[in-house]
């Protein structure tokens, strides 16, 4: 059996994807793996403002590196908030790029045993239609991948 040694959550900030890390901490903490943090900034959407995407008409379009630095605050905030407490090492790494392209390149660059991430519940339809982060890691991941959905989302039969 192959041990664990690295651990990558992929994380957008979201509720969702917040969820797994409780979990992430604890298996890094068990198995005294390193955990790796890491957060993509998709830049090549034309109009951001501070927290999120917005109408073209409402929106001044800000630089890759405005959104890059505020990603690196948000990470910062995330690590004080939940991570910090942490008793083993814990890397954390802001990228450009697609998030799943971004984390699947981590993966494998970095050689990770595993990767623990949240799912956000869209319904099927909308997953077809706008396709699903963690979904494409689980088809594409070099390692193992565990989703954690989260407790509010319930499963509707359709």
């Amino acid at each position: 059996m192959r041990t664990i040694k690295s651990i990558l959550y992929p994380t957008d900030f979201s509720e969702h994807s917040q969820v797994a890390i409780p979990l992430a901490l604890d298996l890094a903490k068990r198995y005294d793996a390193e955990l790796h943090c890491l957060h993509a900034v998709d830049t090549t959407h034309e109009y951001f403002m501070q927290g999120g995407t917005v109408a073209p008409m409402m929106a001044k379009p800000l630089s890759s590196e405005a959104l890059l630095e505020e990603a690196h605050n948000r990470m910062a905030d995330f690590v004080a908030q939940h991570v910090s407490q942490a008793g083993n090492s814990v890397l954390t790494v802001v990228v450009e790029g697609k998030p799943f392209e971004q984390v699947i390149r981590y993966a494998r660059d970095k050689h990770i045993d595993l990767i623990v991430m949240g799912t956000h519940g869209h319904s099927a339809l909308a997953s077809m239609l706008l396709g699903s982060v963690t979904e494409k890691v689980i088809h594409k991941a070099p390692c193992a991948v565990l989703t954690i959905r989260h407790p509010q989302q319930v499963f509707k039969t359709p």
